[in-house]
């Protein structure tokens, strides 16, 4: 099925991330051999360091979410390694040929459950998502632009923003009604997950 990478060293943050998510000696192999990955495409393809590898988004997810959709995929953050942690069903959404190579590389290696779609996200029709994730892809009006396909009335968004969080929820609730929460980054203190919800377009008086 895979190889399981070699030992990754403890300052990778995959001692970390098991502590804090207790997941199986299974799946923090498979983590290991996504990292081992990580590492070697990074010198060819322009990726993130593994050292993200937390429970910053796996903390935030219902147990019963089985279709995720994950906007501009990159290095398969948190898509990709919710995919490897148990979500049934996840599509990556990644235009860059290169890194969607990157991403099938992983799946085939980790056996993740995932299906890579190498287009942008405005250009796919949309189907039913549990949740739907996104990390420093765009502002969160253009997300939700995104998003709408794809959203129910039980979906739920989880959008990693940076400093202007404030600013930008203030601009969505012109065009959107929504209730959300926001969260404190566990790695960057100046970031934090937005967690969306009942969200539907404002409609004009």
């Amino acid at each position: 099925m895979y190889n399981a990478a070699p030992p990754v060293p403890e300052d990778s943050g995959l001692a970390a991330f098991r502590a804090a998510t207790n997941v199986s000696r299974e799946t923090l192999e498979r983590l290991e051999a996504y990292a081992d990955l990580l590492r070697k495409w990074a010198k060819r393809v322009n990726l993130v360091g593994e050292s993200t590898l937390d429970d910053l988004w796996r903390r935030h997810i219902p147990e019963d979410a089985r279709v995720l959709v994950d906007f501009g995929s990159g290095a398969g953050f948190p898509g990709l390694v919710l995919a490897i942690m148990g979500i049934a069903e996840t599509h990556l959404i990644e235009s860059n040929h290169r890194k969607g190579t990157f991403l099938r590389e992983v799946a085939r290696i980790t056996g993740a459950p995932v299906t890579v779609h190498t287009a942008r996200a405005e250009a796919l029709s949309g189907w039913q998502a549990d949740i739907v994730t996104a990390r420093a892809l765009a502002p969160l009006p253009i997300l939700l632009e995104y998003a709408a396909p794809f959203v129910t009335p039980r979906t739920l968004c989880l959008f990693l923003k940076g400093r202007r969080v404030d600013d930008e929820l203030t601009e969505t609730q012109k065009g959107w009604n929504i209730t959300y929460d926001i969260f404190s980054s566990l790695t960057d203190p100046e970031g934090s997950i937005v967690r969306l919800e009942a969200t539907s377009r404002v409609h004009p008086h």
